[in-house]
């Protein structure tokens, strides 16, 4: 599992005082991306993109928060697609904030958004992470 902690900037912020629904999918992305380079190397990260992201907003987080703890576990594999679990957490006292199910997907190394097959050594990795699945 990876987990990354994420300052709240001030900038994240809405007109009501909590943060925009939109920076929680920043903070999946900040730590997916650390999670998965850490995993399977830039090489291999580099050629991965977003297919769908379906996304629970639990309670909200604000300022006083603090920060904002973004968790992130592979949930299955398929042929070119990771699916993913994540979680963020409030800093302060640890409550869910929003819960998320993500499909990204391991692309051809021709720059186009086509599926390609995961690299044999990436899905044996892959496949060691799916049985600590914790979150």
């Amino acid at each position: 599992m990876g987990q990354k902690t994420v300052e709240i900037r001030w900038r994240d912020m809405d007109n009501f005082g909590h943060v925009n629904n939109s920076c929680y999918l920043t903070y999946l992305e900040e730590a997916r991306d650390e999670y998965l380079t850490g995993l399977l190397g830039p090489e291999t990260v580099h050629r991965i993109v977003v297919r769908k992201v379906d996304i629970e907003f639990v309670s909200g987080l604000s300022q006083d928060d603090d920060k904002a703890i973004a968790a992130t576990q592979v949930e299955g594999i398929g042929t070119s697609s990771i699916k993913l679990r994540e979680s963020i957490h409030a800093g302060i006292d640890g409550r869910l904030a929003a819960r998320a199910e993500t499909v990204v997907v391991h692309t051809a190394s021709d720059g186009r958004a086509a599926a390609a097959p995961l690299p044999d050594e990436a899905r044996a990795i892959l496949e060691r992470e799916l049985g600590t699945l914790r979150l």
